[in-house]
């Protein structure tokens, strides 16, 4: 019953913020894009925290979502929330087709191999000019501001449909954390052999976690191409700003948690924005380098995230040992 009330508390909290912000100025797209990416790393906690898969090519299927849903309204009249739908059906069906070879590899093999796939989707987006606009980019057209037509005047509409989103990912995240498909993934992550041995098909499940992680990727890349209006191949493709960004909120936040995703990403997006804006003109990359030192501090300081703060936290107020 506590949890509930915290959770109802937290959620309206989090309705509230965005309307104490400038529904034009800068924080509240700050604050839009750290949902988003909140969201994002949700999806990949799903394969990269519950399977203990580190994909480094969740680019691809963000990417196709942001792609897919634009040119579908582009060429076809079609409303964004169909392709939203159509792009996640399409993520689902990469995410399938990259796992069937890549999901018997481990470590660093597999993020080597997803990786790869993420840049050679990143070199089709440029190549295939004819579709995707290649390396010019692809806009969004201009709409008159209807829900249907996801379009609308301000960015608040936005924000409240990036804190949609990533409540529909954690509750995903949980679902499967909690159901059976959950309790296999904790025994493959803990031992592979051994899951196999009391009849888990480890692949099969690997692989049933890689499709909803990439549908649901897929299904947010809609959701920037709406807020970003303007794009291209080396942005949404991109395994820096994309790939490996999502998977470092979720390891900075707390790696296969439903909270870790939130708290990385309402760490990791400010934080950034913040030393580009009060550094970025000092010198060429020092935002970057400060920012990449904190990082590595607050790795250092809590190696297995924020969330452990929060059950030290917890501990003490119950009385219990912290984890």
């Amino acid at each position: 019953m506590k949890r509930w009330i915290i959770l109802a508390i937290v959620l309206a909290a989090a309705c509230l913020l965005p309307l104490t912000l400038d529904p034009r100025g800068y924080w509240i797209r700050v604050l839009t894009f750290t949902l988003l990416f909140a969201a994002m790393a949700q999806s990949w906690n799903i394969i990269g925290g519950l399977a203990n898969q580190t994909s480094l090519g969740h680019a691809a299927f963000f990417g196709i979502g942001a792609y897919t849903s634009t040119i579908l309204l582009l060429k076809f009249g079609v409303s964004p929330w169909l392709g939203m739908l159509a792009g996640g059906v399409l993520g689902g069906l990469a995410a399938f087709i990259i796992a069937i070879p890549t999901m018997r590899l481990q470590g660093h093999y597999f993020a080597l191999a997803t990786l790869a796939f993420g840049e050679v989707m990143r070199v089709i987006g440029n190549v295939w000019a004819s579709l995707t606009g290649g390396p010019g980019g692809i806009s969004v057209p201009f709409s008159a501001p209807n829900f249907a037509n996801y379009s609308f005047k301000l960015l608040l509409p936005h924000t409240y449909i990036a804190l949609a989103a990533v409540v529909i990912t954690t509750v995903v995240f949980e679902v499967i954390r909690r159901g059976a498909m959950g309790y296999r993934l904790r025994a493959i992550k803990e031992n592979p052999q051994a899951a196999e041995v009391i009849g888990i098909d480890t692949t099969r499940v690997k692989l049933q976690a890689a499709i909803i992680s990439g549908t649901l990727m897929a299904m947010l890349g809609t959701l920037y191409a709406q807020v970003a209006v303007f794009f291209d191949p080396d942005t949404v493709f991109s395994a820096s700003a994309i790939s490996i960004r999502v998977a470092l909120i979720a390891i900075l936040g707390g790696i296969g948690t439903a909270a870790g995703p939130i708290l990385g990403a309402f760490f990791i997006i400010p934080l950034e924005e913040l030393m580009n804006d009060w550094l970025s003109s000092s010198a060429a990359g020092l935002s970057q380098l400060v920012f990449g030192i904190i990082l590595i501090a607050v790795i250092l300081w809590r190696p297995r995230g924020f969330i452990t703060v929060f059950e030290q936290l917890r501990a003490k107020l119950t009385g219990g040992a912290s984890s």
